[in-house]
C-alpha cells in the first residue's frame, strides 16, 4: 500500500501543492514552522478522515480561506482516487468520485502507522489520552470496532441521561434503566474483547521490538478495564450494586469508558521511572509492533510515517530503528536537518525540501 501523489488546497499553510512521492522512503526536511508536519498530517488525514492535531476538523483550512481539500492516488492492489473536503458546515469523503457517508465504511482502507512526538503523551497524560489512543489505532484497522464503539458510545449517553432524569425523581422507572445496563454491558464486552486482543497482538511483537532497539530491557504492555475477566451476570451485578451511587452521580460509573494502558519495562512502569529517549523508544517499538501485526492479520503494507524521528535519540537507536523497518515499506521521515540523516540512507530515498511555504524536490 503506497500514496502516489497528494494534492493540497488551501490546507494549513498551502494554498496549493501537487506532489509525488517515492514508492520507499521519502525524507521531507526543513526548518520549524516550515510545513513539515501539516504535511505528513494530511495523508494522515487521507486516511483516517481526521486531524491527530487536537480541535475541530475546520482548524486545517488555511486562515482567509473557506473549504480545504486533500486529495490521493492510493495504490493498493488497484489504483484509487481518495479525497476529503473540509468547510465550516462539514466534511465531505469521496472514493474515486463517490461520496462516502459513513466513517464506517471509509475507514480500515488505508493504513497507516504515525509516531510523532506529541506521541509522548500517551505515556505521560491521563488515561483518557491513552484510550484515545487506543481507540484511534483499532479504528484504522477494525470497522466493526468503530460501529461497536460508536453505537457504545451512544448507549453511554442515554444511560447516563436516564440515571440524571432518576435523581431528579421525575417519575421514571427503573426497569428501563435495566434494560439500557444489558446492552451496555453487551457492547463494552465487544469493545474489551478487541481492545484485549490487539494488547495481546502487540504484545507478541513488542519485547523483541524494544531489544532490537535499545538492547536492555523487556518492555509490555498492560491492559486495565473493569470488565476483563468478568462475564456479563458478573457486570450486571457490579451494576446493581452501585446503582444508588451512579444516581447520586448521574453518570455510569463502570465500563470500557474508564479503560486504561500501562508500558512497563521489566515490569517496572514507564512513565514512572523511565527517561524520555526511553519513553519515546516505547512508543517507537508500539509503532513497529503494530505494523507486524497489519502485514500479518491484514496482509497489508501500512504506510509508516515518522515525525522528527531523530530528536531525542543517539545514532545507535536511530539505526537499530531503521534496520527493523522493511524497505519496501512506504516510509515518511521529516527532520529539521539534512545532515542528520546518513549518506547510506539519503542514497535510498526521496528527498523534499521544504522552504517558504514550498516543497522542493531534491
Amino acid at each position: 500500500m503506497k500514496i502516489n501523489s497528494l494534492k493540497l488546497l488551501n490546507f494549513r499553510n498551502y494554498e496549493s501543492l501537487d506532489i509525488q512521492f517515492g514508492a520507499n522512503t521519502n525524507i521531507i526536511y526543513g526548518q520549524n514552522g516550515m510545513g513539515k508536519t501539516n504535511l505528513i498530517e494530511a495523508i494522515y488525514l487521507l486516511a483516517l478522515t481526521k486531524t491527530f492535531r487536537l480541535g475541530t476538523d475546520d482548524v486545517v483550512i488555511k486562515k482567509g480561506k473557506n473549504i480545504a481539500k486533500v486529495e490521493g492516488i492510493i495504490e493498493d492492489t488497484t489504483l484509487n482516487n481518495y479525497k476529503i473536503i473540509i468547510s465550516d458546515t462539514g466534511k465531505r469523503i469521496k472514493i474515486d468520485n463517490t461520496k462516502i457517508t459513513k466513517i464506517s465504511d471509509y475507514a480500515a482502507r488505508l493504513f497507516i502507522v504515525l509516531f510523532n512526538p506529541d506521541d509522548l503523551k500517551i505515556i505521560k497524560d491521563t488515561p483518557m489520552t491513552r484510550r484515545r489512543f487506543l481507540n484511534i489505532e483499532l479504528s484504522s484497522i477494525n470497522k466493526d470496532y468503530i460501529i461497536a464503539l460508536n453505537n457504545y458510545n451512544h448507549l453511554l449517553k442515554q444511560r447516563n441521561s436516564y440515571l440524571k432524569a432518576l435523581n431528579k425523581k421525575s417519575g421514571t422507572s427503573s426497569a428501563y434503566l435495566t434494560i439500557l445496563t444489558e446492552q451496555l454491558i453487551s457492547l463494552g464486552l465487544k469493545i474489551v474483547e478487541y481492545r484485549s486482543n490487539f494488547i495481546v497482538t502487540i504484545n507478541s511483537y513488542i519485547a523483541d521490538i524494544y531489544q532490537a532497539i535499545t538492547h536492555k530491557g523487556i518492555l509490555s504492555i498492560k491492559y486495565k478495564s473493569e470488565f476483563l475477566n468478568k462475564n456479563s451476570d458478573q457486570l450486571l451485578n457490579l451494576y446493581t450494586k452501585n446503582i444508588s451511587r451512579e444516581i447520586t452521580f448521574g453518570k455510569t460509573l463502570f465500563g470500557p469508558q474508564h479503560d486504561d494502558i500501562e508500558f512497563l519495562i521489566d515490569k517496572e512502569i514507564v512513565k514512572e521511572f523511565s527517561s524520555v529517549g526511553e519513553q519515546k523508544n516505547s512508543i517507537l517499538a508500539f509503532k513497529l509492533a503494530e505494523i507486524k501485526n497489519i502485514e500479518n492479520t491484514l496482509h497489508k503494507k501500512p504506510i509508516l510515517i515518522l515525525d522528527d524521528l531523530f530528536s531525542e535519540l543517539d545514532s545507535e537507536k536511530i539505526n537499530n530503528i531503521l534496520k527493523l523497518i522493511d524497505e519496501e515499506l512506504q516510509t515518511f521521515i521529516t527532520t529539521t536537518e539534512i545532515k542528520n540523516v546518513s549518506e547510506d540512507l539519503l542514497k535510498k530515498s526521496k528527498i523534499f525540501h521544504i522552504i517558504n511555504n514550498q516543497v522542493l524536490e531534491e
